[in-house]
């Protein structure tokens, strides 16, 4: 039973990766159908056409229609605020900035020790 279900699932997901594939399924089983009727070169036998138009036609149709529902619902998207952050104002005082020359920064690489020299040690 699960394996039905996960079967069906997976079709489900892979229906509308499949539908050019089911235009093209579909020209091969009408193909004279299609060359009767819905050729556009049906009137010239020259063109030798034999419905090979429909399949473009067709496809571009499916594309236009998949993107106008993707683009439909993006926009119809409702927006959900999740969250609402204040905005708190920002006062800058305009104090000087120092000039970097006139301070000096000074240490001495000797006289800095980890807190923890005296507990570790390599082996000697």
């Amino acid at each position: 039973m699960r394996s039905v279900i996960a079967y069906i699932l997976l079709l489900a997901v892979m229906l509308p990766t499949l539908s050019p594939w089911g235009t093209v399924a579909y020209y091969h089983i009408n193909k004279s159908y299609i060359a009767r009727e819905l050729c556009e070169n049906r009137q010239k036998p020259i063109a030798m056409c034999y419905g090979k138009c429909y399949i473009p036609k067709k496809l571009k149709e499916q594309q236009y229609k998949k993107d106008n529902e993707t683009t439909e619902r993006v926009e119809n998207m409702p927006f959900l605020q999740l969250f609402f952050e204040t905005v708190s104002a920002f006062i800058f005082d305009e104090k000087p900035i120092p000039d970097l020359k006139s301070l000096r920064f000074f240490f001495r690489i000797s006289d800095y020790s980890t807190p923890a020299t005296g507990i570790l040690r390599p082996p000697q």
